[in-house]
């Protein structure tokens, strides 16, 4: 058994050009020592576990859905909202929801404190996302990739 203290894991912050996206989570997967290139389910791990830290007013990423993989919110501290296809709806300690393949999302901390959520993800191979506000597709592969298209800045059009 491999073991860790999240107390250990180092902060992984980001931040866009504009600030628009701002958070920071502590990635417990690869401090268990996941491997995110590998196609060996041993070395991949079949799940992704993170603690996600979004500060107040900031959102972290784009709104966005994911072509194959699934995403387990669980909220561990903090309020906010989660906006999705249906709308904005507020979360709160305890909450926990579940976005499966196709169903776009994006955490937002409207509150006054950290908001600290678990985000456990399924780890398919060849997932991409879909970026509805800026119409862009983001294509991940750790194997052979053939795509045709320009390539472009993660957060053009979203900031």
């Amino acid at each position: 058994m491999q073991k860790i203290n999240t107390r250990d894991v180092a902060d992984d912050e980001w931040s866009s050009p504009k600030g628009r996206f701002l958070g920071s989570s502590k990635s417990l997967s690869i401090a268990l020592g996941r491997d995110a290139q590998s196609t060996d389910l041993l070395k991949r791990h079949p799940f992704d576990v993170e603690i996600l830290r979004i500060p107040p007013g900031a959102t972290p990423y784009p709104y966005h859905s994911h072509s194959a993989q699934w995403e387990f919110y669980h909220v561990i501290s903090g309020a906010g909202t989660v906006r999705h296809e249906a709308g904005i709806e507020p979360i709160e300690s305890g909450d926990a929801f579940v976005f499966k393949p196709g169903e776009p999302h994006q955490l937002i901390n409207n509150g006054e404190t950290d908001l600290l959520i678990y985000v456990v993800a399924d780890n398919p191979i060849g997932e991409s996302c879909h970026y509805p506000d800026s119409n862009k597709w983001l294509v991940r592969s750790p194997e052979r990739r053939m795509v045709r298209g320009e390539d472009d800045d993660y957060y053009r059009g979203e900031e």
